[in-house]
């Protein structure tokens, strides 16, 4: 499934997954996800989909440092450097393997997923196995067989950079320019990845850079906005008066008399469940648009 050397998405999958085992960022479980995303994601021949995952893991990492000290002192069960199991991986990245995964499928018919689809018989997906050349074919500009491949791509900028911390359904200032600039980072890290792999990109750059730009800081904020809905209305915030704190879903269950006040939302959505949804509505939300 990669026209890349097979040994790099190999060893770039197994570095990322060590780096954030090492660095505290990722649990046992959360190392052996990012090595299952990070394999996949890398091992398509469109670059741009590892290229985003790169960015995404190494700059959401840095975001999600900035206000960790004031964020310890409001949260119970606050990890310092993230230590994400493998839902959490899994809740912010799962749109975006499905994107990688099904573009293999339509445009490299030899691959794992077009072998798998083939055997199952699915054909409800269009039959657009075109040989592609990325120096006369651009995966995000006409002939009409790009239009999956377009879809595919606008799909993975519906999971945006990480935001700074903050409290379940808050929409603050910085957090929402953080989220619109995380977005502009992720349309521009698409962009940098095609007109880097196309020659065909590069000879009509306009019609690729300025609508992943602007999609991709969209992205940001309609993720950002969706985030805070559902966190404020679908996900249960909890305060622990003798501490002072709120309750995360990873800290240890209060005492029992404990005294414990909800200051906002119902017991719906679990802080990884809104992620997903969120992600995956702003997904198919650019999916479509596209």
């Amino acid at each position: 499934m990669s026209s890349l050397p097979f040994s790099l998405p190999l060893i770039a999958a197994i570095g990322l997954s060590v780096h954030g085992l090492r660095k505290g960022s990722l649990s046992p479980t959360g190392a052996s996800a990012a090595f299952a995303v990070g394999y996949t994601m890398l091992s398509v021949p469109l670059r741009a989909f590892g290229v985003a995952l790169l960015v995404f893991y190494l700059a959401g990492s840095r975001a999600t440092k900035v206000g960790k000290t004031l964020k310890k002192k409001l949260e119970e069960g606050h990890q310092d450097a993230g230590y994400r199991n493998a839902a959490q991986v899994l809740c912010n990245s799962l749109s975006a393997i499905i994107a990688a995964l099904l573009w293999s499928a339509l445009y490299e018919p030899g691959s794992g997923p077009a072998q798998l689809l083939q055997a199952a018989n699915v054909t409800w997906l269009p039959g657009e196995h075109v040989p592609y050349n990325f120096d006369e074919w651009c995966p995000l500009t006409p002939p009409p067989a790009a239009s999956w491949s377009r879809a595919l791509l606008f799909v993975t900028l519906g999971n945006p950079l990480p935001r700074p911390p903050g409290t379940n359904g808050g929409l603050s200032r910085v957090g929402t320019l953080a989220s619109l600039f995380g977005g502009l980072i992720m349309g521009g890290t698409h962009a940098a990845a095609l007109l880097a792999q196309s020659a065909a990109c590069r000879a009509t750059w306009v019609p690729v850079v300025v609508p992943l730009l602007l999609w991709g800081t969209l992205a940001g904020g309609l993720g950002s906005l969706l985030d805070s809905l559902m966190g404020a209305t679908l996900q249960c915030t909890r305060f622990l008066n003798s501490t002072k704190r709120i309750l995360t879903d990873e800290a240890p269950a209060p005492a029992p008399g404990a005294d414990v006040k909800v200051v906002s939302g119902y017991d719906i959505l679990t802080n990884n469940q809104v992620n997903l949804l969120s992600s995956i509505i702003t997904a198919v939300v650019l999916g479509a648009l596209a």
